[in-house]
């Protein structure tokens, strides 16, 4: 609900001031989606990714075996061993755990990562859109693949060949 009405009093205020202004609109999930960069670090992203929630499967299927095992043997055990048989479970476990904090928590490998292969792709972009913009006098500029809703864009307002063409790239 804050979102339509900030998005609202935004259109407004851009309604109110639009002889002196001129705004255009941008889909900036389009423009990235034609950057072959982006595309590759996309690509490499998903692969580490993919690498790493295997490596924590694995992790993961071991303690799972372990304590089927110890399930099985409990019985036979002394009170000793089982609570070393439990702690080194819970030790593996918590490895595992750890593991995938360090991977996918905040802050983590995937989100430096991300940051290492994709930001500055997003920069060339942002830096493109700056380009276009102030060569074609917008003091304004919108993306429609982003946090504001837009309920009806003019086809022609959408300037995102355009930034593409500063990039270097053809549809």
């Amino acid at each position: 609900m804050k979102k339509v009405l900030f998005s609202l009093l935004f259109f407004v205020a851009i309604a109110t001031g639009a002889g002196a202004q001129h705004y255009c609109i941008i889909d900036s999930k389009y423009i990235l989606e034609k950057v072959n960069d982006y595309k590759d670090a996309q690509t490499k992203l998903d692969n580490l990714s993919k690498a790493w929630q295997d490596e924590i499967d694995n992790k993961m299927a071991e303690v799972d075996k372990m304590y089927k095992g110890y399930q099985a043997e409990k019985p036979m055990l002394s009170d000793d061993m089982r609570n070393k048989r439990q702690d080194e479970i819970v030790a593996k476990e918590k490895a595992a755990k750890d593991l995938q904090k360090q991977r996918f928590g905040y802050e983590g490998d995937l989100f430096k990562k991300r940051q290492e292969f994709i930001k500055p792709i997003q920069d060339r972009v942002f830096n493109a859109v700056q380009k276009m913009a102030s060569s074609k006098g917008y003091d304004v500029v919108l993306d429609k693949s982003g946090g504001i809703t837009l309920f009806y864009a003019d086809p022609k307002l959408d300037k995102s060949d355009e930034v593409l063409k500063i990039l270097g790239i053809n549809k």
